[in-house]
């Protein structure tokens, strides 16, 4: 298990790095953390000690995410729109011949 110090949550208001919350100290999101334990099955602790981070920062992570609804929705409001946006930008057609 890591051993790094435990950072907390950066909102992404307050973030210099990311426009959502992560872990302070990592470019690891709140979203990616749930994304990884509540939807790829991995224990907080494999979480943790894949991306070398204090497992109470994987915990902290996992509540934020729940303590902040409607917030997380709107995140991934955005993070939906942005991946439409880059869908229509992009050009899949091969070139004309």
């Amino acid at each position: 298990m890591s051993v790094v110090a435990m950072h907390g949550i950066v909102s992404g208001d307050e973030s210099d790095v990311h426009d959502e919350p992560h872990i302070d100290g990592s470019r690891i999101t709140v979203r990616y953390v749930r994304s990884q334990v509540e939807e790829c099955d991995l224990r907080p602790e494999t979480v943790a000690d894949r991306y070398d981070l204090d497992l109470a920062d994987v915990y902290a992570a996992l509540a934020y995410y729940h303590n902040n609804p409607a917030e997380m929705r709107r995140v991934e409001r955005d993070r939906e729109r942005a991946i439409e946006n880059a869908e229509e930008m992009t050009t899949l057609s091969p070139p004309d011949e």
